[in-house]
């Protein structure tokens, strides 16, 4: 099965070379990028190796069918786009290349250099890597990648995975095990701690122990990551079909705390269950969307993840004596400007959250012509969903979200007969609002 040898020398001790033909494997050829195949021909034509590497043959091994294919090469940056006139150079932290093949664009990377070589890294005060332009062997480059899952390599010539890190086996057992000293590789880049609750997420895998334990006490580094590379993460965590499993693993492993810390807090308190109830049907709704091959917005999904600390806010200041469209706008500002230091949402973005929250308010009133105008809102659908997840999470009491659904498919008659209705249970019990005026006159 297995052809297997050690490497020698300082900077390959530990470095186990594993074969693994395609008899064992079971890649198919034909699932693979024609794009990333052509790429490694015209490199190894030319001398250099070259593999597919990462997510693509991860997935593969998983029987899925992966989204694109990374090659990695001992050829440098430069030496790479003098082959391909199609291709870019991007990225600071360490160099790539884009390259377009028809209507694919493949990521080439060049092998990265042993973490001994101090020479070209930069780090700042909390250990993070800021630069890292050194190249190395592809045993070196196994090393230096992530978790051994995603340190496989193929070679598409003699169809064999090389696996120097354990990857294959750990992809057997359905283990996640991040490379090297897990508290030493999350400080080089603390995204990788999201990083691994993503694959338990998406892949249905467990977090080997060592890797796991240092996530809680390092979550705060996350503040280290720029805001706007976290709004991204967001994306990729529970945006991307599996939102509602992966959210249950950031609780769990305290990483809600550093990235959205005022509703972590609220979603602690055992007095607000409703806001985690809400949270969950969005990402449930966002998982079942993208499951039809619907299109999603960030916005929706933002705006219930800051939801439970705009309504919470919403609330105080209702009670302080502010008119409710007043208090919700007021909770709203604050929410966003404040959470921005955290994650930075793109005010495209922003503006639709706005939206979706204002929204709450116009719904309450159905008096005269304002259903139809509200009706017209250019958000109302997002608005009434959120609504309706309100409803559905125990926040508010139901019936308001059956009166918009029935409302929007009514006729004009219909809708005028809807809103008399509401004015002669308004007028019902002059009263008891009486008694209840004279009582604070009082």
């Amino acid at each position: 099965m297995f052809s297997v040898f050690k490497r020698k020398g300082p900077q390959h001790v530990g470095v186990h070379k594993v074969v693994i033909s395609q008899e064992y494997h079971g890649i198919d050829h034909r699932n693979l990028s024609d794009g990333s195949l052509k790429v490694i021909e015209v490199l190894q034509n030319a001398g250099y190796e070259a593999y597919l590497v990462g997510g693509g043959i991860r997935d593969l091994l998983l029987r899925k069918h992966p989204k694109d294919f990374d090659v990695a090469t001992s050829a440098k940056p430069m030496e790479v786009q003098k082959l391909f006139k199609r291709s870019r150079l991007i990225g600071r932290r360490f160099q790539i290349v884009h390259v377009r093949i028809g209507a694919e664009i493949i990521e080439v990377t060049t092998f990265r250099g042993s973490t001994s070589n101090n020479k070209l890294r930069r780090t700042n005060a909390s250990g993070m890597l800021v630069r890292d332009n050194v190249f190395g062997s592809v045993e070196d480059d196994a090393v230096r990648r992530d978790f051994t899952m995603n340190a496989l390599y193929y070679d598409p010539s003699n169809h064999e995975v090389l696996d120097f890190v354990g990857g294959y086996d750990d992809l057997e057992d359905g283990i996640v095990r991040i490379i090297g000293d897990p508290e030493t590789r999350y400080r080089e880049d603390p995204v990788r701690m999201l990083r691994a609750i993503r694959f338990t997420g998406k892949l249905g895998l467990s977090l080997e122990d060592g890797t796991s334990e240092p996530i809680r006490r390092l979550n705060l580094l996350l503040r280290d990551v720029s805001a706007s590379r976290l709004f991204d993460e967001i994306l990729k965590l529970l945006q991307a079909g599996y939102g509602r499993i992966t959210f249950s693993h950031l609780l769990r492993h305290s990483l809600l705390k550093p990235l959205f810390p005022n509703t972590f807090d609220l979603l602690e308190s055992s007095d607000n269950t409703y806001y985690r109830e809400l949270i969950d049907l969005a990402l449930s709704s966002t998982d079942d969307r993208l499951a039809q091959g619907k299109s999603v917005t960030p916005a929706f999904l933002y705006a219930a993840l800051h939801w439970p600390q705009v309504h919470h806010r919403w609330r105080e200041l209702t009670t302080e004596g502010h008119g409710r469209t007043q208090a919700l706008a007021i909770a709203s500002s604050e929410t966003l400007d404040l959470n921005q230091q955290f994650i930075a949402i793109p005010k495209r973005f922003c503006t639709t959250i706005r939206e979706i929250w204002d929204l709450q308010v116009k719904l309450e009133k159905r008096h005269g012509r304002r259903p139809d105008s509200t009706l017209e809102h250019p958000r109302f659908r997002a608005g009434f969903d959120f609504l309706l997840l309100r409803e559905r999470s125990g926040e508010i009491m139901a019936g308001l979200g059956e009166w918009w659904a029935h409302y929007q498919v009514s006729d004009e008659f219909q809708r005028r007969e809807m809103v008399a209705s509401l004015k002669e249970e308004f007028e019902e019990a002059p009263k008891r609002r009486s008694r209840r005026k004279n009582k604070r006159r009082d």
